[in-house]
């Protein structure tokens, strides 16, 4: 599929608004505990899932979405629930409790979720719900993006039995410095260096590579091992969105409930303007891309591109590389 250059065009700009506002199709969350039997029960989730799928009858694309360090996946409701309203079935794992995995560790979990669902998530999906695995996006957050990369660079021990049409990486983050990366190290500093052959948009942070303050002794998502290096590393198709005004935690819900939702809010620099607008613009870029790619409406990834002033939030830079 042909897009627009890497270059801002100066064509008319395209008007692309309701990929950022709520779709119509009406939808429910559905949280599926794993039992403490689960190691003998092959029909149980791996892992715990939170799932947001339409409830009309039809057949719906399917995108993952993995959190991001120490987080809980029910942080992410909110872009969840955005995405499920445009006509997909969201799946979000929680890889790990409060004790986080090792990152080899948390990539086989998701591969052991990834391969769950072929069998096992149409079960607990509403009737004449059906999932389209021939349409199977994967994405993740932080370090949560960093696993979805290496998932879709096939560094997990469990093979696959499913194939990604479309990676998806927001603000993900591969370690503390060059030199002090998460294992497995997948960014190699080489341009286009990836191994993929499906599209990839990466979003990013302009205040992730900031300190949250001068007692902190570092940012969350920093330059080097963050969002710029990942997109750096894509071969075309690519894309790339940076919301300049909001920081690495942005995305997440108001306010997230436990400790664990209250540090969320004090490790990282924020933005000063209403989270709701940053949830709106990632849920919009993750939807419009959903669509270019899995249902072959590109119109509003196009708009975007185009006129990146249509989004909530301000998105600079934006750039698509065409195949």
């Amino acid at each position: 599929m042909a897009l627009v250059e890497k270059s801002k065009s100066a064509a008319q700009p395209l008007v692309a608004t309701s990929v950022f506002d709520k779709g119509n199709f009406p939808f429910k969350c559905i949280t599926e505990e794993t039992p403490c039997s689960s190691c003998f029960d092959s029909s149980a989730p791996p892992k715990p899932l939170l799932i947001v799928t339409p409830t009309v009858t039809g057949t719906y694309p399917v995108i993952v979405l993995l959190h991001g360090f120490y987080l809980r996946n029910y942080f992410y409701q909110d872009i969840l629930q955005h995405i499920a309203s445009h006509g997909y079935i969201a799946v979000a794992p929680q890889l790990y409790g409060y004790v986080p995995s090792t990152g080899p560790e948390e990539i086989d979990s998701g591969a052991k979720v990834i391969n769950w669902l072929a069998k096992g998530l149409q079960s607990l999906l509403p009737e004449n719900v059906v999932p389209d695995f021939t349409k199977f996006a994967l994405s993740g957050h932080s370090r949560g993006g960093k696993a979805a990369f290496a998932l879709a660079l096939g560094h997990a021990k469990t093979a696959l039995s499913l194939k990604f049409s479309v990676l998806i990486g927001i603000d993900p983050v591969a370690g503390a410095n060059q030199h002090c990366r998460t294992r497995p190290h997948i960014l190699t500093y080489e341009p286009q260096s990836f191994n993929l052959s499906i599209p990839v948009t990466v979003i990013g942070t302009g205040l992730g590579p900031e300190k949250k303050n001068a007692c902190m002794s570092q940012p969350c998502a920093p330059n080097g091992v963050n969002h710029k290096e990942f997109f750096h590393e894509c071969k075309p198709p690519c894309a790339h969105f940076v919301v300049k005004d909001y920081g690495h935690m942005d995305m997440l819900d108001d306010d997230p409930p436990g400790l664990v939702g209250a540090l969320s809010g004090c490790v990282c620099k924020n933005g000063t303007g209403p989270k709701e607008l940053m949830r709106k613009t990632v849920g919009g870029i993750v939807v419009s891309f959903l669509k270019a790619y899995l249902n072959g409406e590109d119109e509003d990834l196009v708009a975007i591109v185009e006129d990146p002033a249509v989004s909530p939030a301000k998105l600079e830079p934006v750039e698509f590389i065409r195949a």
